[in-house]
């Protein structure tokens, strides 16, 4: 199977993100951003939990992607996600992700000696009015691609 086109900038370029609204957040302190609207919201009129899991999971693909600075020559997928929700999110809700620098270093050395390596993001979304949402530890596998090998 072929790769799809590879994002240049930002997960939010991905398919998936652009049809669920992911979009890069105007506030410098946040990753990404689910705009408000109707369709996020579930049956008691709070943002919907899938939503939030995927604004997760694209934030912490987002912190990878900018911190390797590029998609080129490098695959990437979740291995398992954990997920907490704190308190239920309203409107417009944003993402912080972080890496302990410890698992900062592994990547760097790991991915450079080994071509491979795991990596957990741990990410925290804030609804519009600031009310810590959720937060998730998201665990991905990073690959060199070998580059004669396009697929999986």
């Amino acid at each position: 199977m072929p790769f799809p086109a590879r994002m240049k900038h930002s997960v939010t370029e991905l398919p998936f993100n652009q049809l669920v609204g992911i979009e890069v957040s105007s506030n410098s302190a946040h990753l990404l951003r689910l705009p408000p609207g109707p369709q996020y919201l579930n049956h008691v009129g709070t943002v919907h939990a899938s939503a939030l899991l995927a604004l997760a999971e694209a934030s912490s693909g987002e912190f990878l992607l900018r911190h390797l600075g590029s998609s080129e020559g490098i695959v990437a997928v979740v291995r398992h996600i954990e997920a907490k929700f704190r308190k239920p999110a309203i409107g417009a809700v944003t993402s912080t992700a972080t890496v302990a620098p410890e698992y900062l270093h592994k990547l760097d050395t790991e991915l450079a000696s080994r071509g491979r390596v795991l990596v957990p993001v741990i990410v925290e979304l804030y609804d519009e009015p600031g009310t810590h949402s959720l937060s998730a530890t998201v665990e991905w596998f990073v690959q060199k691609l070998d580059p004669h090998h396009r697929s999986l």
